[in-house]
Order: C-alpha cells, then structure tokens, then sequence
C-alpha cells in the first residue's frame, strides 16, 4: 500500500471508532500512528522522513517531507531502495520486500511504557549494510523490537544504494554547487536530523543517540564521523566489520567520480542529465558501472579522508564499540594444498616481508593452511580497517573479536554459504547484537540454536545497551590501547584477550594482488 493509500485510509478512518492501543505520534509532516505488537513494543514502519526521490529529485539531496492532513498508519514497511532482488535459497533470506524509488522511510520500535520522567530513553540508529549496494531497514534480522523491550528507542533509516544513491556528475555537481556524489549519506544525515527533531515524542532522548550499523553501515557511521554535515547528531557509535580506514573502499576525488557518471551517461545513451533522470530505475541499476568506490570527497558531506577528518575538529569525536568476526574477509588470497604452495602464496603476496608473515602465520602441517589464510585475509582487511578507526580515536574505543559458529540444522543448504567451511561469518555476529536470532528460522529451520547462543545473545545486548546508556560495555572490557592492545572475545568463551598478531598487522599493508570487490564469503573449515 502507497503512502497515499494509508493516508487515504487515515482520513476516512478519522470518524470511526478505532479499536487500538497503538500510541498516536506528531512528527515533522504530521500525525503517524504506529501499532502494538504482541511483545508490548510500539512499532512505527514506513515512516517518511523525506519527500519521494523521484523524477527531477533523482540525484538530489533528499528534501523535506510534504505533510499530510488525517493520520498516517504507519503499521507496514516501506518498498526497499531500488536494488537486485535476493534469491530464496540464500543464506540470509529474510522475504522478497517490495522494492521502490520511493523508499526515504524510517522504522521506530519504542517501549510502550513512557520513559520515567527527566530521563527519556537512548536512542539507538540502524544503518544497514550491503557493500553500498543493496540492503534495507525492514529485514527481519535488523528489527529493533527486541532491543526496545528493553529500554531504547530503536531506528532504522534507509538510504539510497547502488547508482541511484552514489553518482557524481559535472551536471549534478553544476546543479549543487560545486558538489554531487554521496547522495545515499546524505539520506542518512536526513534520517539523523529526523531523530533530532521528532525523536522525544516516541520517549527517546536526541541528546544520547547511539549510531549501530553493519559491513557498509559500519563504513558509513565512519564517513560520517568525519562529516561536518552529521556532527552534533550522535553520541557515539558502534561499527561492526567495516571501516572507511585504509585503501580497500576509499574515498575518490570528485573528478574521478564524475568521469565515472559520464560514463554511465554514455551507456545509458542519455543525450542530458535530464534524460538521466527520465530513465527507468530498473534499467540504471541493471547498466554496470565499474568504479574504485561509491563514495566521492565531494567537498561538503567528506570534504575529506576518515583518516585526516579525525585529525581536525570538523568531525565527531564520539566514544565507540567497534570489531570484527574471526573469519571474514574482503579479500581472497588463494588456496594451497601443500606447505611448500602456502609459502609460494605468501611470498607473491607479500614479497618484501614473507619471511615476517610466514613465522608470524605459521603451520606445521596441511592442514593447518586454511585456518592461517583466513587469518591472514581478515588481518589484511578487516582487521586492519578497525585497528586503524581505534587508532585514530580520541574518545575511547572498545574492540571486540566474534568467534562463534552459528550451530547449523544438519543437513541445510544454502546457494550461497557452505555451513560446513564458513566459520564466524561476515554478519554473524548482528542477530546476537540485535536479539534477532529467531529471523534466521523464518521460513526454513536453518540453526539449532543453543542455549549457549541464547545466553552469549544475552551478553552481548546487555552490552550494546550499556554503551547506549553512556557507560562502558562491561566494567572488565578494556578500552583500546596501542601499547598494550586488548579485545573482547565473544564465542563459546567471552573473556579480554589480546589482539591477535597486533603487531604484525601493518606488515599485510603491501598486499599487492589486485583487490577484487568486496565480498563476505570467506571459507575455512572451523
């Protein structure tokens, strides 16, 4: 159902008797009404925190909402952002969502009972990953329901991906001043301003927000760390696998980034930029555009690197919880079947330090070789990506390292995921986070969980939630040091250790295979 028709419905629905405890909420464009689910948390989906990004308002900062009169039922999810579609039989098949160009909508979850007075609940804000390429705010395993139950206002906000949210253009850039690209942040300062404004009539305090995002949410909160557009909006942040640190996805000059939307312009055979905006969303998003990275120093939103932003005072120096799972990776080295073809690997890889990795990743045997090349490959990436954002932390930075392999259903298949090699995978780590794990068995039974995993799930909510509160994540959980690096291990075992092979982290810095695109598909046997 469009906005419209929920409006519609509002209005008519104005003179009749409603039977309904949902709570009714004025927010900036006018009155929403959210429903009660079962748990006792109000929910608000489809809220629309921007006008509909269509037509001329393609490419183009996202502008305010156009208000309504009656109520808006907001009791349904918004389309997703334009974006391929997912497959059934995938690993994390939450259900096929609609899927729309107007997609600026935002999904609040708040506790039911009014927060006590003079002291409003922690607001925590989803911003979901997908490489900057696909990904929405109403999967089942980002809901906010579970972390709302127990005391904060939970939100997630969309944000525009792929093309039609990371384009820059000479035109575009001629229409705004000098400035185009980033357009899919921008959508989330939106959502941020959002919370400013309208956060307290749902109980949540805008002066304690928490940003919590995932792989290119997580990449994202950095970017807007080092934005002077977002500064003053959040509080502090939790990033999970993904930083805008190092040289995997960063940052490329504008003009880069212009020659690449001429580029598209060409293969879309579009004589203008108006011409651009004419063609069907399906047929931009099916057009390839190869490029370095979505994101564009575009001058205004990252005028410049994460790197040199966190050395002024134009970004948000805010305290975090940052980390990594033990076998993901957004590089491949290779296979080696052999001692003698694992060093070989190495030394082609890494030719001016070889001799440092191999003692540093030693094996004794074949089969060790697996567990040292997945170990290489997220110290390469990943790890290295969050050692650097703790570096650069002025406020204090909590790292953690996730180690738990989900207990899969004997026999469950997956066309993108092997149970039996994929160890603690990219994402693993977000349904204990969020309280989600139940979304894994939506549709198919495809985890046994444990009560290991119920109560690991436990911990690690009482953590996050104890960070949003303003304290420490546990009073035993170290704060980042360089001299004496220390992390959380969250497994079978949650306990501080130290950051393993810190110190050779800077050696996997001269990787000099081309790096492929992105990916989360890591594979050793656990």
């Amino acid at each position: 159902m469009s906005i419209w028709s929920r409006l519609l419905l509002g209005v008519a629905c104005l003179s009749l008797p409603i039977a309904t405890s949902a709570q009714t909420v004025k927010v900036e464009g006018g009155v929403i009404e959210g429903k009660l689910l079962d748990s006792g948390v109000n929910a608000f989906l489809g809220v629309p925190f921007a006008a509909p990004p269509l037509r001329d308002l393609r490419w183009r900062p996202p502008q305010a909402v156009t208000p309504w009169k009656g109520v808006l039922h907001a009791d349904r999810f918004a389309p997703m952002c334009l974006q391929p579609m997912r497959g059934s039989t995938i690993n994390h098949y939450f259900g096929h969502e609609a899927i729309s160009e107007d997609c600026l909508y935002l999904n609040v979850w708040a506790p039911k009972e009014p927060a006590p007075a003079g002291k409003p609940y922690p607001v925590m804000v989803w911003i979901y990953g997908g490489a900057f390429n696909v990904g929405s705010a109403s999967m089942p395993n980002y809901s906010g329901e579970f972390l709302a139950k127990q005391g904060v206002v939970y939100v997630a906000v969309s944000y525009r991906v792929g093309t039609l949210g990371f384009l820059a253009h000479p035109d575009l850039s001629a229409e705004g001043g000098g400035h185009s690209g980033n357009y899919g942040l921008m959508d989330q300062i939106q959502g941020l301003r959002w919370v400013r404004d309208n956060i307290a009539g749902f109980g949540g305090d805008p002066g304690n927000v928490t940003l919590v995002g995932q792989s290119a949410g997580s990449m994202s909160i950095g970017l807007l760390m080092a934005s002077p557009e977002a500064k003053g909006l959040f509080h502090r942040a939790v990033g999970m696998s993904g930083s805008p640190f190092g040289a995997l996805l960063p940052p490329i000059p504008l003009a880069d980034a212009e020659a690449d939307g001429k580029r598209l312009q060409d293969a879309l055979k579009a004589g203008s930029l108006a011409d651009m905006r004419a063609v069907a969303g399906d047929r931009i998003i099916a057009t390839p555009l190869p490029r370095r990275s979505p994101i564009v120093l575009d001058g205004k939103v990252l005028p410049l690197p994460p790197d040199q932003a966190m050395k002024t005072d134009g970004h948000s120096d805010v305290p975090v919880m940052i980390g990594f799972t033990r076998d993901e990776s957004f590089r491949t080295l290779g296979t080696a079947a052999d001692l003698a073809a694992y060093q070989a690997l190495i030394r082609q890889s890494f030719p001016s330090v070889a001799d440092k990795i191999l003692k540093a990743y030693a094996v004794k045997d074949a089969g060790g070789i697996p567990r040292a090349i997945t170990d290489i490959q997220r110290d390469a990436t990943v790890g290295r990506q969050v050692a650097a954002w703790a570096r650069a932390q002025k406020q204090p930075a909590y790292v953690w390292l996730f180690t738990r392999r989900h207990p899969y259903t004997p026999g469950i298949r997956f066309a993108d995921h092997d149970p039996a090699t994929v160890g603690a995978y990219h994402t693993g780590d977000v349904p204990y986070w969020l309280g989600t794990l139940d979304a894994l068995n939506l549709f198919r039974r495809t985890r046994d969980w444990q009560p290991l995993d119920m109560d690991l799930a436990t911990r690690m909510q009482s953590m996050l939630l104890s960070f949003a509160k303003g304290a420490a994540p546990s009073p035993d959980w170290p704060r980042f040091d360089p001299k004496k690096p220390r992390l959380m291990e969250l497994g079978e075992q949650v306990r501080v250790a130290d950051w393993p092979r810190y110190a050779t982290l800077d050696l996997l810095g001269g990787w000099e295979a081309p790096p492929p695109a992105p990916t989360s598909t890591p594979r050793v046997r656990d």
